[in-house]
């Protein structure tokens, strides 16, 4: 039961922690998937901001336990124990969705981990917490990490698709059986007892009976055959449809991705009001589709803008350099899922749209832009932290 707060209180908290999820909607998971299948004139602006709202929705049910408790109980540590109190879970929320929200209406792409986890260290060592040294060198290196490796991969990527000794016939089809190895071992809900998690690979083999590991590499790669396969022959029939329908299928990985990873930035702060394990007032799953409407809601309603502005204003993406965008963004997303750790979509896909980009040349991409954009993701962080901080000190000297 909620120990910390009052009923009112606690539904305070939860509508900040739908607005947060709202803005990460419109903004973060929302616009960014499909940006580049936008860009490439794969999918139009309207379309790809329904199917985003659906796949985050899924994403988020299925994958978003992990950053949802790193979030939640591992950015700040307590020696007492527990977590943010109700009144730092809304200022952290509500500090972290204005910044958001201002990026979304200014047409700048504000980086939501940074905000919230900002905010949240922010609200947390106002309490009083102590900082939590090994997961900060956790999520700096992947935030650091990020633009070198997301971009790098874009750009070989883009260059191999492009390059005149490709053949894109068998390219593709090796990216795209890639990519179901991958699928195969990412983690869902449903496929393990409980709340814990489990891969189709690892499924598979538990219910083969047969040894785990050699069972995982046998089923991983019929995957990637499979996936691969099936998009050599689509190739075979019409080359441009086919890669039309790999950058679709890529966005909508990218979006299921974007759900299960930024559904924790919104519900996290909230999940230590509601208690953990069997004594929790509402079971995680029902909470993780509570954030996953927040972001349909969000998707739904503010996203259009976005996609628009990530789409056109950064670069003139064709199918070539949006799948290797895409491919990049996928990975990283997953790996983020995997490990628990807060990240910005609108990071993972500006970098690899620019390398993408570059492979190019780089004239299409806005310098200026991007350099505002840096700037803003660096001073969202600060000001996040500022803001929650004082605030938090604040209300609890005024209380």
């Amino acid at each position: 039961m909620v120990a910390t707060s009052t009923i009112a209180t606690l539904v305070v908290a939860s509508a900040a922690s739908l607005f947060m999820a709202w803005a990460i909607g419109a903004g973060s998971s929302g616009s960014t998937p499909f940006a580049p299948a936008v860009g490439a004139n794969a999918i139009s602006v309207m379309r790809a901001g329904f199917f985003v709202g659906i796949l985050g929705l899924a994403g988020a049910v299925l994958q978003g336990a992990n950053v949802t408790e790193a979030v939640g109980s591992e950015l700040v540590l307590f020696p007492s124990g527990g977590g943010l109190s109700a009144i730092a879970a809304i200022v952290a929320l509500i500090t972290a969705a204005v910044l958001v929200a201002i990026g979304i209406f200014t047409g700048y792409p504000i980086a939501t981990a940074f905000t919230v986890t900002g905010a949240v260290v922010g609200v947390g060592l106002a309490m009083g917490g102590q900082p939590a040294t090994a997961k900060y060198l956790e999520i700096v290196s992947l935030w650091v990490l990020t633009p070198f490796v997301g971009g790098g991969i874009a750009f070989g990527t883009a260059w191999s698709l492009r390059h005149e000794t490709t053949t894109e016939e068998r390219l593709v089809p090796l990216l795209g059986g890639l990519v179901g190895v991958i699928l195969a071992n990412i983690e869902f809900v449903l496929l393990a007892p409980g709340s814990r998690q489990a891969s189709v690979a690892r499924a598979v083999a538990r219910a083969a009976g047969t040894p785990i590991f050699p069972s995982m590499v046998v089923v991983s790669l019929l995957a990637g055959v499979l996936a691969g396969g099936l998009l050599y022959l689509d190739i075979r029939a019409d080359a441009a449809a086919g890669q039309r329908h790999f950058l679709l299928v890529m966005g909508g990985l990218v979006a299921f991705s974007a759900g299960g990873s930024q559904v924790g930035l919104a519900l996290g702060p909230l999940v230590p009001l509601l208690g953990e394990g069997p004594t929790a007032a509402i079971p995680i799953t029902g909470v993780l589709l509570f954030g996953g409407l927040g972001l349909l809601i969000g998707s739904w309603t503010g996203a259009p803008r976005m996609i628009k502005a990530l789409a056109q204003d950064y670069s003139s993406l064709g199918p070539r350099r949006s799948i290797g965008a895409l491919i990049p963004s996928f990975i990283i997303a997953q790996a983020a899922v995997f490990f628990g750790i807060p990240v910005s979509f609108n990071e993972i896909i500006v970098s690899a749209i620019v390398g993408s980009g570059a492979a190019a040349g780089g004239g299409e991409v806005s310098r200026e832009k991007m350099g505002k954009t840096v700037l803003a993701w660096i001073g969202s962080l600060a000001l996040a932290f500022g803001l929650s901080y004082g605030l938090f000190w604040i209300i609890d000297a005024l209380l």
